[in-house]
């Protein structure tokens, strides 16, 4: 499902996480670099969850992390979280663009 956003420039890997925080799928990410990004989704999700209970929302579009390694975005997906590593910020458009025709959002 989701190798096909390897295929946009400039998406070095994606992960999809489930609630319990295992990986459902993942595309160009090496077993050895999971844990890091596992702690990503985590984090996400905390700052994601005290967002919406201090501004009363029910839900989220996405949440984009500029770390170290390169922006990360993070998508929800029903109870799942669709991770995706890029280049840079610059290839931002293009990144979204493509998460949201893979998960039948646009």
């Amino acid at each position: 499902m989701i190798d096909g956003l390897l295929d946009v420039r400039g998406v070095r890997h994606s992960a999809l996480v489930g609630l319990d925080g295992k990986v459902v799928a993942r595309a160009g990410l090496r077993e050895a670099d999971l844990p890091a990004e596992l702690t990503l989704v985590a984090a996400g999700r905390a700052v994601i969850g005290s967002l919406q209970s201090n501004l009363n929302a029910d839900g989220w579009q996405e949440l984009l992390l500029d770390v170290d390694g390169g922006p990360v975005l993070l998508t929800p997906h029903g109870n799942q979280v669709l991770l995706t590593a890029f280049d840079d910020v610059s290839s931002l458009g293009r990144v979204r663009f493509a998460v949201r025709r893979l998960l039948g959002t646009v």
